[in-house]
């Protein structure tokens, strides 16, 4: 498989506008949680302390987790927005919310009022129908992909 083979595939996308809302909101929801996670902005602890309650509930090194995660919302959400490389951005966005509910919200139930993991379900789905569909007809991975699908066919 050539680079350019792999980057059709990555960039290749359903030409449905479907994916707009779906990328435009879970892209700022993402870019908020991560920017809590790496900055302390809008009430968040920031990559210090959202690093030690990550190694009080066992993901250590709680500094490097919170980085990670922080690193995976912020800039991943930041990718959604504009729609590019959604594929893999999905695909690390889902891995990211598949552990915090199992590692946080899954004991605690389903609903949010407990603590549970509806929201981190709900962004799992998104994630998930982004992985499959790609970006959607308004995004740079669809301008992208077609500008390289016009060199290989010319």
């Amino acid at each position: 498989m050539t680079i350019s083979t792999t980057f059709k595939n990555i960039t290749k996308t359903e030409q449905t506008l479907a994916a707009l809302p779906l990328r435009l909101i879970a892209g700022i929801v993402f870019t908020a949680h991560g920017a809590q996670k790496l900055f302390a902005w809008f009430g968040g602890y920031g990559l210090d302390g959202t690093g030690q309650w990550m190694e009080s509930i066992g993901l250590t090194p709680g500094y490097l987790m919170a980085l990670m995660a922080g690193g995976v919302e912020f800039f991943g959400g930041l990718l959604l927005i504009i729609g590019l490389l959604t594929r893999p951005t999905s695909l690390a966005l889902a891995f990211t919310m598949i552990v915090a509910i199992f590692s946080v919200h899954f004991s605690n139930g389903l609903f949010m009022s407990n603590n549970g993991y509806e929201f981190g379900l709900t962004l799992l789905a998104i994630s998930l129908a982004l992985l499959i569909q790609g970006g959607g007809k308004y995004s740079l991975d669809n301008q992208l992909f077609n500008q390289e699908s016009a060199k290989t066919t010319s």
